[in-house]
């Protein structure tokens, strides 16, 4: 069984953290206490730990996540934690080499003992594609081609014939392989149509929406796993939240997310829970208060209404 089976279960919701697990304004987090925090998530309760993959700062998006590489920041996180799932979100498949890619997925989930869950996109920051000699407007090939040979390097011997990325004929192997399940999360579409993803995938990993745009794609993701034979797979958002210190206070927009306070997010988080979100990653970026104070208050006052 995989970690994905521990944060994502049907017709129950849990809670995860995206790094930096901190406010700040700009761009460049501080990175400071992280390690600390992250034991914090985890005995609260949160079930998961994401890490991005944003390969160069571009000013104009106005976030560079964790900064660090994702290996090597997951690696070390997994050394400061013991049990709590460790999540991709998201690798950019195209700029990577499905090889180089592979070997560090397979490594992550044999050193941690099968705690990592691998969220993929396609990427939406055309600023980087020129540095890899890539062309953005092919990333919907890319991906999936990059994708198809990852499964196939996680065979023996695999015989890969690939335009983009190369070609292997049989007499060689990548290893480590893993006696732990590699579960894949596809963000977005990634230029892929929702079959696809409903076929190839562990589940859909998607952005915040409104509850009309929420309840249509629920439905069609049900709906793309029915026509396809699929059993049931895991639908998992990320959320901005702002969440202030009077758990009164009515809610408010926030880019890609919401301010409030603990009673009106614990509703609000009941009702994705109804509507069938299985996870929701929490981004502190444009908090007012001390992450610690914000997630001891979630670890207090909405984790146990979660928390089998």
């Amino acid at each position: 069984m995989s970690k994905l089976n521990d944060i994502a279960q049907q017709g129950k919701l849990s809670l995860g953290l995206v790094f930096p697990i901190e406010a700040y304004s700009g761009s460049i987090p501080t990175m400071q206490r992280q390690e600390m925090l992250a034991k914090k998530a985890e005995e609260l309760g949160f079930k998961a730990l994401w890490f991005r993959d944003i390969p160069l700062h571009d000013p104009n998006f106005g976030d560079t996540g964790q900064m660090y590489d994702p290996w090597v920041y997951m690696t070390h996180i997994m050394n400061q934690t013991s049990s709590i799932a460790l999540a991709s979100g998201s690798i950019i498949l195209p700029l990577r080499h499905p090889v180089h890619t592979a070997k560090s997925m397979l490594s992550i989930q044999e050193l941690s003992k099968g705690r990592a869950i691998f969220g993929i996109a396609s990427g939406d920051r055309p600023s980087e594609y020129p540095a890899f000699n890539k062309n953005i407007h092919n990333k919907g090939d890319l991906f999936r081609d990059n994708f198809e040979y990852i499964q196939s390097l996680l065979k023996d011997y695999p015989s890969i014939e690939s335009s983009h990325y190369g070609f292997m004929n049989g007499s060689t192997d990548l290893v480590p392989k893993s006696n732990h399940k590699i579960p894949f999360l596809v963000t977005g579409h990634s230029g892929q149509s929702l079959d696809w993803i409903a076929k190839n995938s562990d589940g859909w990993l998607y952005y915040p929406r409104d509850f009309n745009i929420l309840k249509r794609s629920m439905n069609d993701w049900h709906q793309a796993l029915s026509e396809n034979k699929q059993s049931w797979k895991p639908y998992i958002q990320s959320l901005y939240i702002d969440l202030v210190d009077n758990p009164n206070i009515s809610p408010s927009p926030i880019h890609l997310g919401i301010r409030t306070g603990s009673k009106f997010l614990l509703s609000y988080l009941k009702s994705l829970e109804s509507f069938g979100v299985n996870h929701v990653l929490l981004n502190l970026k444009y908090s007012s208060r001390e992450a610690n104070e914000v997630i001891e208050e979630i670890g207090s006052s909405i984790l146990p209404n979660f928390n089998s």
